[in-house]
């Protein structure tokens, strides 16, 4: 393809070529090209026959600071999120950033279009296929106008019947509860429980096999039914791939949902408790049903209880 000439250009590639070659006078290159002799000295100064990009020679931002633009920066390659979603997650600490704003940084330093980025995602595998009741459990942490809560999510590999819990604290006494309350309400009987190496669920590597290492509760109840406990590799979350979606998915069904809050006895508040529920994905109920603060697909809700249950099916 040969040059593009903008609309006010007066030479090619040629006659800059030939000005920068040729050892005659600007004023008697200027009358035999028919050009201006400033045009003649900018390209004899120059050491090649492009034209400069237009613009700021050092693009910056006029709203954010250079520690602000390397925040977006770090921020976008980190977590390969949206445009609107960094946008969401960086107002709170950026408060005057805006979506041009974001949209621009991202531009001059070329990570405005995700799939130009590469990240270090693995490559995506098929899980491999085992009988029913092998379940993930993980924890994902809800924000609320109330606070922090922890969200305990179980799912089966194969059915993908899932149960979750809403709790106050993920520590592993309500680890273990939750392993309780999962092994009631399965159908069916869980023959693997596959979890990470979160202290709600094992020792830490360094503590393990020590004089000081001991079973733990959650450990005792896999035991007592016959369940083999594995845990994922350590910094491979992927490997529990199947339930950090399903943590999604519940995370993008819920975020704009309000929470009711029940008062106990001694006062306190504590999350509203939902009855363990199965419905096939996609169901739906009859007009007039549809339970307060929820969606159609959600489960019912009561006012009693200290903790958040639910379960249900859902698709891949």
């Amino acid at each position: 393809m040969g040059q593009v000439r903008h609309g006010s250009a007066t030479t090619t590639h040629a006659v800059r070529a030939a000005i920068q070659r040729s050892q005659a006078s600007l004023a008697t290159l200027s009358r035999e090209l028919g050009i201006n002799p400033k045009t003649v000295a900018k390209w004899r100064k120059r050491a090649t026959v492009e034209d400069l990009k237009t613009g700021p020679k050092a693009p910056h931002s006029t709203t954010l600071s250079e520690a602000e633009e390397a925040m977006v920066v770090a921020f976008r390659r980190h977590t390969l999120l949206p445009l609107d979603d960094c946008l969401y997650a960086l107002q709170p600490s950026i408060p005057h950033l805006t979506r041009s704003a974001l949209h621009r940084c991202l531009q001059r330093h070329g990570i405005s279009r995700l799939p130009d980025i590469e990240g270090d995602k693995p490559k995506r595998q098929r899980f491999k296929r085992y009988p029913i009741g092998f379940f993930h459990i993980d924890i994902a942490e809800v924000q609320t106008a109330e606070g922090k809560l922890y969200l305990f999510v179980g799912i089966d590999r194969t059915s993908k019947f899932a149960i979750t819990q809403l709790v106050d604290k993920a520590d592993r006494r309500t680890a273990w509860e939750f392993l309780e309350h999962l092994l009631k309400a399965v159908p069916y009987r869980i023959h693997t429980i596959l979890t990470d190496n979160g202290i709600q669920f094992a020792e830490q590597p360094r503590n393990r096999n020590t004089a000081w290492s001991r079973q733990m509760r959650f450990d005792m109840i896999c035991d007592a039914n016959d369940i083999e406990h594995r845990l994922t590799k350590p910094n491979h979350p992927w490997t529990n791939g199947q339930v950090e979606r399903m943590n999604r998915t519940i995370k993008e069904a819920t975020v704009k949902r309000s929470t009711t809050r029940a008062t106990t006895s001694s006062g306190r508040t504590s999350p509203t408790s939902w009855p363990p529920i199965i419905s096939p994905a996609g169901s739906r109920r009859s007009a007039g049903s549809h339970p307060t603060n929820t969606s159609p697909r959600s489960g019912r809700q009561s006012q009693t209880g200290s903790s958040s249950t639910r379960s249900t099916r859902c698709r891949d």
